[in-house]
């Protein structure tokens, strides 16, 4: 049970996940894409409804009232120590891709933001040092290989996904330092990380809401999208 838990919450909102997710879907909207089969479509739309109400009328203003409380540059400290927890996943990833530069500067990011940055509290790294971070997970390097995404699925509470990338998640969690923690403190910590990654999100969600004729078709294009352009990039 603690591993589906894990499992579910760790997949949650994985469509807020990347800061530049609504840009890069304005780039590419407009261009045609490929159609794929989508033989859960029934059941994906009925969940879709299903989160944007848990969403809207829980989610988000349970992460408002968080954003109220706790001021932006300590929201913004709890991101980045969250961010500096997630070097093995990117790390492994990208070596698993050849990318070694980008290996090595995942490094020296880990090393600089866990000591000068207090434990990854700041991202020096970035800031000081102009070393970027570089995101890769086990979906991406599936698809690197030429893995194909697979039917897509609308998962409870968590948001647009597919086939290829939801049993990925079940890799990256191996590497995930949370993971191995007490189940209390594990649930706690995840709890905490989407909250506070949902305190910046929420006005996005309200102006992509008020973009889309349909919503499901709408998320399912700016996920599999998206995902697309992380795997080509």
């Amino acid at each position: 049970m603690r591993f589906i838990i894990s499992l579910f919450i760790i997949m949650s909102l994985n469509i807020y996940a990347e800061d530049d997710l609504l840009d890069s879907f304005e780039d590419e909207f407009s261009a045609a894409t490929e159609k794929k089969s989508d033989p859960l479509s029934g059941y994906n739309k009925m969940m879709t409804k299903y989160n944007d109400i848990f969403y809207t009328k829980v989610f988000f203003p349970i992460s408002d009232k968080y954003a109220e409380i706790v001021a932006e540059p300590i929201r913004l400290s709890i991101a980045n120590f969250f961010d500096n927890l997630k070097f093995p996943i990117r790390f492994i990833n990208n070596t698993a891709q050849l990318k070694f530069k980008n290996s090595l500067e995942e490094s020296e990011r880990f090393i600089i933001n866990s000591t000068i940055g207090l434990a990854g509290l700041f991202d020096i790294a970035k800031y000081k040092f102009n070393i970027k971070k570089h995101n890769e997970d086990f979906g991406q390097t599936l698809g690197y290989y030429g893995v194909g995404s697979g039917f897509h699925i609308v998962l409870p509470f968590l948001g647009p996904s597919n086939l290829r990338d939801s049993l990925s998640i079940l890799v990256d969690s191996q590497a995930d330092v949370i993971y191995y923690l007490d189940y209390q403190e594990a649930m706690g910590s995840k709890t905490l990380y989407y909250t506070n990654e949902a305190s910046f999100k929420s006005k996005e969600y309200k102006s992509l809401k008020q973009d889309a004729i349909e919503l499901y078709p709408y998320l399912k294009d700016i996920y599999e999208q998206h995902r697309e352009s992380e795997i080509k990039r």
